[in-house]
């Protein structure tokens, strides 16, 4: 009699021919590894790259929040997971942004290199201010009071004056000076002398706390590189900022919905939310690669996502769409005034001190 069954590959136990997976495990019956296969099972691993990724992509482009209601109502199978979405959107938009940052870190890193090849000084924050000894701040104020008429001073401006001139300047008072003499660290780096004679050169003091020291060490360690790599450490801090303000956004999300679901609904709509704006980024970046874009084009791609935010909240919210245009108008006010800033701020201070 002949057999009609064989054995999978991969959990060893038989099944009947005919079956395209195995009925146990799931695996291909006829799984022959191919390049096109190998690439497939890597794509689908890492990223979850199947049929669900097209079924997903038409509506989520052009049906706002359609997708995350449905994978909120219930629909998970028929469409990719919100947080794989997110990671092959922006795998993808990261990969084109960095053919692109790659320009603009060159030449930044050209010109901050000619910059530390201009001046034998460096200076940063506040001047020392030179010394004025009494004899010639009484004769400045003698020649101010002779021609107060000729410059047309009133007497609140001669008192004024008078005051400043009688003050004096403690050159010490300032927090952090940062003045020191380039080619002297540069000649220290050269002849290899210990960071600390280094630090000390750029003015550092024995004293200084943890925060100032790690200033100069990264002004040293900037100095050094000529200024090179600074850009590209801001840029590789923005997929981390990135990971933090999705929570951010779905935390506003939560406060103007408070009774429209749990924190979770809103993650998910924040999820897709930026792998839509990530998706539309790449096709802006990679169309820029053969045409380059006007202004103009650019300005009603960043009205459109406004747009498509606006339907989107009024679709997966189901409110009117006077109010979800009054709450998606606050909230792009309160992200772009109060977060961003406050973020990009945060990822300068970061790029500088962790570079």
């Amino acid at each position: 009699m002949e057999n009609n069954t064989v054995n999978c590959k991969n959990c060893e136990k038989e099944f009947e021919v005919g079956f395209e997976f195995c009925p146990h495990c799931g695996q291909k019956a006829k799984d022959d590894l191919t390049l096109g296969v190998l690439f497939y099972n890597t794509i689908s691993n890492y990223f979850s790259f199947d049929a669900r990724f097209f079924k997903s992509f038409i509506p989520l482009m052009f049906r706002p929040g359609y997708v995350a209601r449905q994978f909120v109502l219930g629909k998970r199978l028929q469409f990719l997971h919100p947080a794989q979405y997110y990671l092959f959107a922006s795998v993808v938009f990261f990969f084109l942004f960095s053919i692109e940052a790659r320009k603009h870190t060159l030449a930044v890193d050209q010109a901050l290199e000619k910059g530390f090849k201009g001046d034998a000084v460096m200076t940063f924050d506040t001047l020392p201010k030179p010394d004025i000894d009494s004899l010639a701040k009484a004769k400045i104020a003698e020649q101010l009071e002779k021609n107060k008429e000729l410059l047309d001073l009133s007497e609140k401006d001669s008192k004024a004056l008078d005051s400043i001139l009688s003050s004096d300047i403690d050159n010490n008072n300032t927090n952090l000076t940062f003045d020191y003499d380039k080619d002297k660290v540069d000649s220290l780096i050269v002849a290899g002398a210990p960071e600390s004679e280094q630090l000390k050169a750029m003015g550092m003091k024995d004293d200084a706390g943890f925060l100032t020291r790690r200033f100069y060490t990264q002004m040293l360690k900037f100095q050094k590189n000529k200024g090179g790599g600074i850009l590209q450490a801001f840029y590789d801090s923005i997929p981390i900022a990135l990971f933090f303000l999705l929570p951010i956004f779905a935390l506003l999300l939560k406060i103007f919905y408070w009774r429209r679901g749990r924190f979770a609904h809103h993650l998910v709509f924040s999820l897709y939310f930026y792998s839509f704006l990530f998706v539309v980024m790449s096709l802006v970046i990679a169309a820029n690669f053969f045409w380059d874009i006007p202004i103009w084009i650019d300005t009603l791609v960043v009205i459109s996502t406004f747009l498509y935010f606006l339907l989107a909240l009024r679709h997966f919210y189901q409110q009117g769409f006077f109010l979800s245009l009054i709450k998606s108008g606050v909230m792009t006010f309160l992200y772009m005034i109060f977060v961003i800033p406050v973020a990009v701020i945060v990822m300068i201070m970061a790029s500088f001190l962790f570079y």
